[in-house]
C-alpha cells in the first residue's frame, strides 16, 4: 500500500513527481491493483488538471479539472473543519471509515467542483459544500482512494479512516451505473475555528516556556522578581490543548536564538515532539526570514526555513515583521510604476509559490493612533470609532508595527494586509496590542475593517476575556477563526466552553 501525501501547489508536486521519476511508477503501481491514497494535492493530481497550474497535465487516473473556489462570495482558501458527504449508496459491507457526522480539516484554495455528472458517479465517494459550492472530498474506485481533506490534522476521526486504510484492502467495485446524490443536497457544515496560540521563549536560566504577556511585556513585576512569565512546557501544553478540543495549535517564538544554528533551533525539535502526539494543524512563527548562521557558513533563505519547520511538523508558518517590510515594497512599486507588481522577491511569494498560499500566515501587530479628523492622517485608511481617544479624538488608524512591537511603521493595517493578500498570503493572524492581555474583548472595529478588506480567512486574536467574546467577534465581524493564550493557559476559561 501507499499512502500518497502532498501539501502545496499543484504545478510544483507535479513537476517533483516528473523531475525525480515517480510519475510512471505511480501510474504503475495504481494499474497494478494495490491500494493507494492520496491526500489533498495527492488526490488532486489524479485527475487531468489543475487552473493552479494550467500548462501542468496531471496524472489523469480520473476525469475533471480542479478549479479555483470564488473568492467574491466567501474567503479563500477554504480552511477549517467540514463534513464529508457520502455521495453513493453502494451498499458495499467495507468501505473507508468516514463518519457523516464528523468533521474533517480541510485547507485548500482549489477543488474539483462536484456536479453528480459524467463519469462522477464512478469515482466520487464524498463531496463537502464551502459556501455556495459543492467540491468532491474524497474519491474511491477500484483501488484508488483520496481525500481532499487531511485525516492525519482531523483528530481521532482522521485517525480512525487512515487506520482503515491500512487495516483493510478497500476495494471499490466500478460501479457504471451508481447513483448519487444531487450537490444542492450537500450541507454546509464548516465549524469556526478555535486556535489555542503559546508564545515560545527562552526564560532567564535558559529553558524554552511558554509565557504570555500584558500588552506585549512577558516579565512579572519588579516587585515580583521581573522574570519571564513560565506558563509551562510548550509540548506539554499543546497536548492538553489538544486533548481538550482545540481546532489549531500555534506556537510564536519570540526568542531570536541569534547564538545557535538554525538546524539546532529548539524550536524544530518543539514541532517534531507535538506532531507525534498531536493530530490538528500547526502553525510556526518568529523567525521565518532569511537566516545566516552565527559562523557565516550557511544561509537559510526564508522558504528553506520554512521548508525545515514544514518537514519538522509545521503545518503553516507565520510571517510577521518581514510581511510589513514586503508590503512597504509592494506598495512602493506601486508607486514607482513597476510591472509586473510582483517580482517574487519576498518570502511570502516564494513559500506561497512552493508550498501553497494556504502555508502562509502574515501576523498583524497594529496599534491605535488617534487622529481629530481623516484629514491629519491623509496617507492612511481612517475610520470613525466609538471608541473615543485620550482627547476625545472621534477618528483613527491602525499602526503596523515590527520587532515584536517595539518599533511603528508608516504603514496602516489595511495597506498591509491587501498588500500580502496580493504578494500569497492565505491567512491574516489579526492581533491588536491595545488589547492584548486585558480580557476586555476583541477589537470589533478592526476585525471588521480588515474583514471588508480582503477575501482571505482572518483570525481574531487579541482580548478576549470570557465566553461571549469569542461568540460576539465572530456574529458582528465574520471571522473566520477566535485565538486566545492566557484565558485557555491559567484555565479561565475551558476550551469547551468556546
Amino acid at each position: 500500500k501507499i499512502i500518497f501525501p502532498g501539501v502545496g501547489a499543484f504545478g510544483y508536486a507535479m513537476k517533483a513527481l516528473n523531475e525525480k521519476g515517480f510519475a510512471a511508477p505511480l501510474k504503475a503501481f495504481i494499474a497494478s491493483g494495490k491500494p493507494i491514497m492520496g491526500i489533498c494535492v495527492g488526490m488532486q493530481v489524479l485527475f487531468e488538471g489543475s487552473d493552479e497550474s494550467p500548462d501542468e497535465p496531471g496524472l489523469g487516473i480520473f476525469a475533471g479539472r480542479v478549479k479555483h473556489f470564488d473568492n467574491t462570495t466567501k474567503a479563500v482558501p477554504h480552511m477549517g473543519w467540514n463534513n464529508a458527504q457520502v455521495v453513493h449508496r453502494d451498499g458495499l459491507a467495507v468501505m473507508p471509515r468516514i463518519g457523516e457526522d464528523k468533521r474533517y480539516y480541510f485547507v485548500h484554495s482549489y477543488g474539483l467542483p462536484f456536479t453528480a455528472e459524467g463519469t462522477q458517479p464512478q469515482f466520487v465517494h464524498t463531496a463537502t459544500r464551502y459556501g455556495d459550492e459543492a467540491v468532491v472530498s474524497s474519491v474511491w474506485k477500484d483501488n484508488v482512494f483520496g481525500t481532499q481533506f487531511h485525516p492525519e490534522k482531523s483528530g481521532a476521526a482522521g485517525l480512525a479512516l487512515l487506520q482503515s486504510f491500512i487495516e483493510t484492502d478497500l476495494i471499490r467495485p466500478s460501479a457504471h451505473n451508481a447513483s448519487v446524490v444531487a450537490p444542492r443536497d450537500i450541507r454546509d457544515t464548516l465549524s469556526v475555528r478555535v486556535i489555542a496560540c503559546l508564545d515560545v521563549r527562552a526564560n532567564d536560566q535558559g529553558d524554552l516556556v511558554v509565557t504570555k504577556g500584558d500588552q506585549y511585556d512577558v516579565r512579572v513585576s519588579a516587585d515580583e522578581g521581573g522574570h519571564v512569565r513560565n506558563l509551562g512546557k510548550p509540548v506539554d501544553l499543546a497536548k492538553r490543548y489538544y486533548d481538550e478540543g482545540a481546532d489549531e495549535i500555534a506556537f510564536l517564538n519570540i526568542t531570536s536564538f541569534r547564538n545557535t544554528p538554525f538546524k539546532d533551533t529548539p524550536m524544530l525539535e518543539v514541532l517534531r515532539q507535538a506532531s507525534r502526539c498531536i493530530f490538528v494543524p500547526l502553525t510556526i512563527g518568529g523567525g521565518v526570514r532569511d537566516i545566516v548562521d552565527p559562523d557565516g557558513a550557511h544561509t537559510w533563505p526564508a522558504v528553506s526555513v520554512a521548508g525545515e519547520y514544514f518537514r519538522s511538523g509545521a503545518d503553516k508558518v507565520s510571517i510577521g515583521s518581514d510581511a510589513v517590510y514586503a508590503a512597504e515594497r509592494y506598495w512602493a512599486r506601486v508607486a514607482e510604476g513597476h510591472e509586473p507588481l510582483l517580482d517574487g522577491s519576498t518570502a511570502i511569494e516564494q513559500i506561497a509559490g512552493r508550498y501553497g498560499r494556504q502555508a502562509v500566515v502574515v501576523s498583524v501587530d497594529p496599534r491605535r493612533v488617534y487622529v481629530a479628523s481623516p484629514e491629519d492622517a491623509a496617507d492612511h485608511h481612517v475610520i470613525k470609532t466609538a471608541i473615543p481617544g485620550p482627547s476625545g479624538e472621534q477618528y483613527c488608524w491602525y499602526q503596523c508595527t515590527v520587532k515584536g512591537g517595539r518599533e511603528g511603521r508608516d504603514t496602516d493595517v489595511r495597506q498591509l494586509v491587501t498588500a500580502c493578500a496580493a504578494l500569497g498570503a492565505g491567512e491574516i493572524l489579526l492581533n491588536c496590542m491595545d488589547r492584548d492581555g486585558t480580557n476586555a474583548g476583541y477589537d470589533l472595529e478592526l476585525i471588521a475593517d480588515v474583514k471588508a478588506a480582503v477575501s482571505i480567512p482572518v483570525i481574531a486574536s487579541s482580548g478576549a476575556g470570557k465566553p461571549e467574546h469569542f461568540s460576539e467577534v465572530v456574529d458582528r465581524t465574520g471571522a473566520d477563526a477566535v485565538l486566545a493564550a492566557g484565558i485557555f493557559h491559567r484555565r479561565e476559561i475551558p476550551i469547551s466552553a468556546v
